[in-house]
């Protein structure tokens, strides 16, 4: 058998592995060793197990990891999220469907200095969809945009999703994140006014809220400043090269503590159940990432990324077609195997393809990130519609009838990003230079 016959095997046994049950990354692992020692020995298989595990868990740059998710799980478990909703609420609650614009307002800015999407989508369903239901909304509006609105955390900094794409590709995590604001707000904005227009097609799916007076909204406006403060001296930080990725999740981390603290929020418990999640959530992702590695060195000698690069810039297509081939690669990957891991895995293989053709990797990890959005709220892994659906108990069919308008949302922003790539470049460009 050729090498790239051996490879297009392995990558059979790993999706068999993967329907028996076996984590994704023990099946990266094994199949990457297995298919090495075959092609080289047993001894140099070993060498190249220890050292991807040991080289990926002793990785000064993975320690970003548990540090931003740490620093979202704090936000989460004090009552940072619930303060800003209630001060969203008081701005915009009196507009029809303003509870759930409140909500995509809310939730965006809790992204701003939550590195989690789940807890993002926890938080929030938790807090608005029984506000919303207390006001009479109809629960497809409350849990849809609820499950939709925490899938934009994928794009807006600190983004655990471009972080591994950036160690992925090598690429600037600074770059990616400053590529991920305008996107990012860009999507809340289209979910708002998706929001609007169902709104005042179906006016009894989302009575008004009671308008609060001037004196409460000027009073509600600290708690916007507060995480204003922290994301921009958070992110700010880390464009102007004063904190590198590590040292910018660190003082985000502090910042938040802080916050909590100084609301009497900080109890002994809820620090250590969030130092608990923290750990579990980052653990899970680098042992994804060794696993990954060590596929990806398999993969190598197979030379199938280089056979796939070759491949697609010799097709008949236009690029962008190519392109949106290779998105529905990753949409449809995400349908059977977790998104996050997914990506992982073929990032390795499709980003010389995307380099082939001249493309920007920082802006193809935007499109990945919302391409992960995508899959993240439609069946069968849905991962943003089960947090729902576990903390709601609102059925199924419900939530996913709820997402199908801000998923015509998601889909514009992908044409939009092709039609003008600047919406994602501009702000890297501006200030970090091409």
């Amino acid at each position: 058998m050729s090498e790239i016959s051996i490879g297009v095997l392995g990558l059979v046994i790993l999706l068999g592995l993967f329907l028996t049950g076996i984590e994704l990354s023990f099946c990266m692992a094994v199949v990457g060793f297995a298919g090495f020692a075959y092609l080289n020995s047993f001894s140099a298989a070993c060498n190249l197990l220890v050292k991807d595990f040991f080289d990926t868990f002793t990785s000064y740059s993975f320690t970003v990891i548990p540090l931003f998710v740490l620093m979202g799980q704090v936000a989460s478990n004090s009552d940072i999220a619930k303060s800003l909703y209630l001060a969203a609420h008081k701005w915009v609650g009196h507009i029809s469907g303003g509870l759930a614009m409140t909500t995509v307002v809310g939730g965006t800015i809790f992204k701003a200095m939550c590195g989690s999407t789940l807890a993002t989508v926890a938080t929030f369903s938790g807090i608005a969809i029984p506000e919303m239901n207390r006001y009479g909304y109809k629960k497809e509006l409350s849990a849809g945009v609820v499950a939709s609105v925490g899938t934009v955390g994928m794009l807006i900094p600190p983004s655990i999703v471009l972080i591994i794409f950036g160690i992925v590709t090598e690429q600037s995590i600074g770059r990616l994140f400053l590529a991920g604001i305008i996107p990012g707000l860009m999507i809340s904005a289209l979910f708002v006014v998706v929001t609007y227009a169902w709104v005042r097609i179906s006016p009894d799916i989302a009575p008004k809220a009671e308008k609060a007076p001037m004196k409460e909204r000027i009073k509600a406006l600290p708690e916007f400043v507060i995480v204003a403060v922290i994301f921009m001296f958070v992110i700010g930080g880390l464009m102007t090269g004063k904190f590198s990725p590590t040292e910018a999740g660190t003082m985000g981390t502090v910042a938040v503590i802080i916050l909590a603290v100084m609301r009497k929020e900080a109890t002994i418990k809820m620090l250590l159940k969030s130092w608990d999640e923290s750990i579990r959530t980052a653990v899970m992702t680098i042992v994804l990432i060794a696993g990954s590695v060590i596929l990806g060195h398999f993969l190598a000698i197979t030379t199938i990324p280089f056979a796939v690069a070759d491949w697609a810039t010799t097709l008949p297509f236009p690029r962008f077609l190519i392109l949106i081939i290779i998105l529905l690669v990753y949409l449809l990957g995400g349908s059977f195997i977790d998104d996050l891991a997914f990506m992982i895995l073929a990032t390795p293989i499709f980003m010389k393809a995307v380099t082939g053709m001249g493309y920007d990797l920082v802006w193809f990890g935007i499109l990945v990130g919302i391409t992960l959005m995508i899959g993240a709220i439609i069946p069968p892994v849905a991962i943003c519609v089960f947090v729902v659906r576990n903390i709601t108990g609102i059925p199924f069919n419900t939530i996913y009838k709820g997402v199908i308008p801000y998923l015509i949302s998601l889909v514009i922003a992908v044409l939009l990003l092709f039609l003008f790539p600047g919406i994602a470049m501009w702000l890297p460009n501006l200030l970090m230079g091409k």
